[in-house]
C-alpha cells in the first residue's frame, strides 16, 4: 500500500515538474517589436513576466524590411506592439487597420515627442517634383538616440505592461526606473565626454542617423547619405565630403556595420582619416546576438569613437 502511494505521489511530481513550465510559459506576456532597441527597452521592464519577438530579423538593414506574413501572424498573437513611427516602419499602419486582435495594445515610440526635420522630400514627392502637403519634409525616425527621449518610451512601455497585467505594477515600475538610470547615466557622460572636443563635426560615410544625438550634444552631422541609407551618393557630394575632411583634418570618417563601407573606405584612404564604426543600434548581427551586445554597450563604443574623432581631451 505504502509503495502504491509512493508511486502516485512520484507521478503526480513528474506530471506537475512536466506541465508547470508550460504554465509559466503560457502566462507570459507576448510583445512583438520592430526594432533592436524597443526590444531591449521592453525586456528590461518587462523581464521575466514577458516574451519578447523582434520582427526585424538578424543582419537586415531596417529602413527597406517589410515584413512576411508570418511575421504578421505574430501580431495576432501578442498582447503589445511597440515601434517608432510610420516614417521608420512604413508598412505598420496598413497592417494595424487590418490586424484581428481587439486587445493588442500599440505603442508607437515617436508619439509626443518633438521630432528632427531632415530637409529632405518624401520619395513620392522627389518622383513627382511635387508635394500636395504643406510640409513636404521629411522626419526623422531615429529618436532612440536621444536618450532623454528612451527614458520617455521606457514610461509608455512601463504603462501599457500596468495596463495588461496591474497585479504586478510594481515589478514593471521597478525595472523601468532601474534601466532608466542607466540611460541617465549614459546620457550624462556623453554630456560631459563631448563638451570639450576640439571638432563638433561628426562627418559620416554613411546615412544621416545620428541627429538626434548631434543635437543634444550640441555637435553636427555630415553624411554621405540622407535619411535613408539606400540612396546613392553623387560624385559630387563625395568631393564635398573630401573637401570637408580635408579642411577641418578629421581624424575619423565613421561607417555602419549594416550598410556598405566601400565608399567610406575610400573616402578614408583619399584623406587618410580614420575609419571608424557609429553604430545606430537599430539592429544586431548573429555574431553580436550571441556575443550578448546590448543596445547600451553599443552606445558606449560609439563614445568612445566619437572621442577619439571628435579629439575630445581625456
Amino acid at each position: 500500500m505504502i509503495m502504491k502511494k509512493t508511486i502516485l505521489h512520484l507521478t503526480i511530481l513528474l506530471l506537475l515538474e512536466g506541465f508547470f513550465p508550460l504554465a509559466l510559459k503560457a502566462e507570459k506576456i507576448m510583445v512583438v517589436t520592430t526594432i533592436f532597441p524597443l526590444k531591449e527597452f521592453a525586456q528590461a521592464v518587462g523581464a521575466d513576466r514577458i516574451k519578447v519577438e523582434q520582427l526585424l530579423p538578424p543582419g537586415a538593414e531596417a529602413h527597406s524590411w517589410e515584413p512576411k506574413p508570418s511575421d504578421i501572424m505574430k501580431l495576432s498573437q501578442a498582447a503589445l506592439f511597440i515601434y517608432i513611427s510610420s516614417e521608420m516602419e512604413v508598412w505598420v499602419p496598413e497592417i494595424l487597420k487590418t490586424r484581428e486582435n481587439p486587445r493588442l495594445i500599440v505603442i508607437e515610440a515617436s508619439q509626443g515627442l518633438t521630432l528632427l526635420k531632415t530637409g529632405e522630400r518624401k520619395a513620392e514627392d522627389e518622383k513627382n517634383h511635387h508635394s500636395h502637403s504643406p510640409n513636404p519634409n521629411r522626419v526623422d525616425p531615429h529618436l532612440w538616440l536621444n536618450f532623454s527621449y528612451d527614458q520617455k518610451v521606457i514610461d509608455k512601455i512601463v504603462g501599457a505592461l500596468i495596463q495588461i497585467d496591474p497585479q504586478n505594477s510594481q515589478y514593471y515600475q521597478r525595472n523601468g526606473e532601474a534601466y532608466k538610470a542607466k540611460l541617465k547615466d549614459l546620457d550624462l557622460r556623453y554630456r560631459n565626454e563631448l563638451s570639450q572636443c576640439e571638432s563638433r563635426t561628426i562627418i559620416l560615410g554613411g546615412h544621416s542617423a545620428f541627429g538626434y544625438l548631434a543635437e543634444r550634444y550640441g555637435l553636427e552631422q555630415i553624411s554621405l547619405y540622407g535619411i535613408s541609407p539606400n540612396a546613392e551618393p553623387t560624385p559630387k557630394k563625395m568631393a564635398e565630403l573630401i573637401t570637408i575632411i580635408k579642411k577641418y583634418r578629421a581624424r575619423a570618417i565613421y561607417c555602419e556595420e549594416l550598410v556598405s563601407d566601400k565608399l567610406a573606405k575610400a573616402i578614408a584612404q583619399e584623406t587618410g582619416a580614420k575609419l571608424l564604426v557609429l553604430n545606430p543600434g537599430v539592429n544586431l548581427t548573429r555574431k553580436q546576438i550571441k556575443s550578448q551586445v546590448t543596445f547600451l554597450s553599443l552606445m558606449e563604443s560609439n563614445l568612445r569613437n566619437l572621442k577619439y574623432g571628435l579629439n575630445c581631451r581625456p
